[in-house]
């Protein structure tokens, strides 16, 4: 639906969410009630206010029941206004009784809160109904399973293009001959010109690359691939930090704030609070790049639940707000101006991670 301008063979993240705002408001349907426009306009609204969110994460939570159940939140309105399917494969296999029973029609989010509160519980088959759905979210870390990989398959329609969340990563996948396949962008492979899709036919992700017609074509140096794949990880790491950073920063205690307080007063408590969030954010970022010195091939960061904290593009690509991709993802706001701390460290800029 949207085609750049000819000859054009880089576009950048501020750019393609232009292209898209564009789409759409010009994709507004013309003969509508007024019930239908009004419903529309707003879910436009919605879309808009979240659509910068795309160049670092998206706010999801998958429901453990259907290959295409999410927790609705507003980050897929997007999906719907760009009619753009959105998957994923951490499905419960309906013939484990057990695992069906404890994990049920929650969703990550609600699945992780029944966990803590039936271990708290002092009734012994609640306790046990907590720890079967434990071991469910242990088992598939991975957040595919292959009951969810079957229905994947059957799911997706043939040459049908659509988006694919797994480990808080959002691929863009299709399916050729009956097989899926995942659209390779990770940085490890930026010099591999003729790696364009990777299989994606079990649940452990060492799928065969392929080129643009879908025939093998295995990388030509595995060594780069590996180290470039390493930087990825530190970045999404560094990145990762960032977004939970600012999360924990982005919620005020108004119950402290004394009623009948002046708007000027006010203003100024705000000023404080976000100047002293600027400074404790410097430094956890100077903290959080020397531990990634410490930490080069050590893998990927997980929580207890087995989750892969991410982002979706390289940090140096980010320029805006930072936003999160979900239950462990953190919302995030674009700053209005620049902090104190940040001026000064405006000259700084290359050695620095730019949220």
């Amino acid at each position: 639906q949207i085609k750049l301008p000819p000859m054009m063979e880089i576009i950048t993240a501020e750019q393609l969410m232009e292209y898209l705002g564009d789409y759409i408001l010009d994709a507004k349907p013309k003969e509508i009630s007024e019930i239908q426009r009004l419903n529309y306009e707003q879910n436009m609204s919605d879309a808009m206010a979240i659509l910068h969110k795309l160049q670092t994460g998206l706010d999801v939570n998958v429901k453990f029941t259907g290959v295409r159940v999410f927790e609705y939140t507003p980050e897929c309105i997007v999906f719907d206004l760009l009619d753009i399917p959105l998957y994923h494969g951490w499905l419960v296999d309906p013939q484990v009784a057990d695992i069906v029973k404890a994990v049920g029609n929650c969703s990550y989010n609600q699945l992780v809160e029944k966990i803590i509160s039936c271990k708290q519980s002092e009734n012994s088959e609640l306790v046990s109904e907590g720890f079967v759905a434990e071991q469910f979210l242990n088992n598939t870390a991975t957040q595919l399973t292959y009951h969810g990989l079957c229905e994947l398959t059957s799911a997706v329609q043939e040459g049908e293009l659509c988006v694919f969340f797994r480990n808080n990563h959002f691929s863009t996948m299709t399916k050729y001959k009956g097989q899926l396949y995942l659209l390779v962008t990770d940085q490890g492979f930026l010099t591999e010109e003729k790696v364009v899709w990777e299989s994606l036919h079990n649940v452990d992700g060492d799928g065969n690359f392929c080129d643009s017609e879908f025939h093998l074509r295995p990388p030509s140096d595995p060594e780069t691939v590996y180290r470039g794949q390493q930087d990825q990880i530190d970045q999404d790491y560094l990145m990762a930090l960032s977004l939970q950073q600012e999360q924990q920063n982005q919620e005020i205690n108004w119950e402290q704030i004394p009623e009948g307080i002046s708007d000027l007063e006010l203003a100024k408590k705000l000023q404080e609070e976000e100047d002293r969030r600027a400074s404790q954010y410097y430094q956890e970022q100077e903290q959080a790049a020397a531990q990634v010195q410490v930490r080069k091939h050590s893998g990927c960061i997980c929580n207890d639940a087995g989750f892969v904290a991410h982002v979706i593009f390289p940090t140096q690509q980010v320029q805006g707000a930072a936003s999160p991709a979900s239950a462990r993802q953190s919302g995030s706001n674009e700053r209005k101006r620049k902090e104190p701390r940040e001026k000064e460290r405006e000259k700084e800029k290359n050695s620095c991670v730019l949220l």
